[in-house]
C-alpha cells in the first residue's frame, strides 16, 4: 500500500476514533469517518502477540485492505485487531473485513 494512503499521527487516530462510526467482529473492529481522500491506520496491539506475530498480522490486514480499496467510499479508516486475528488465515481476515465494510456501508459492490 502507498504511503499516501497511510495514517500516522496520533491526533488523526483519535480524530477518526472520536467522530467515527465503528463496526466490530471477531478478528477486528473498523473505524470509519468520512473525509474527501482514502486513508488508513492499523493498530495491533501486544494482545495479539509478539512482534513478529503483530507484523504477520499488520501486513495481512493491509493487503486485504487494499484488495478492496477499489470499492470502497472516501474516508478515514482504523483497524484495531483483536487477538483472534493472530490466528486467522488471510482469507479469513479479507472475508471479515468485507463484512464489516459493508455494515457501515461504504463498500460499493461486494466481490469475494
Amino acid at each position: 500500500m502507498q504511503q499516501r494512503y497511510r495514517i500516522r499521527t496520533n491526533g488523526h487516530f483519535r480524530y477518526v476514533y472520536r467522530k467515527g462510526r465503528h463496526a466490530s467482529g471477531k478478528l477486528f473492529r473498523v473505524h470509519y469517518a468520512k473525509a474527501r481522500r482514502l486513508q488508513v491506520g492499523f493498530s495491533v496491539g501486544r494482545q495479539v502477540g509478539n512482534a513478529v506475530t503483530r507484523n504477520l498480522v499488520k501486513r495481512r490486514l493491509r493487503e486485504a485492505f487494499r484488495s478492496l480499496m477499489p470499492l470502497m467510499t472516501n474516508g478515514s479508516y482504523v483497524i484495531t485487531a483483536n487477538p483472534a486475528a493472530a490466528i486467522a488465515s488471510y482469507r479469513e481476515l479479507r472475508s471479515d473485513m468485507a463484512v464489516q465494510l459493508t455494515r457501515l456501508g461504504v463498500l460499493r459492490e461486494m466481490r469475494i
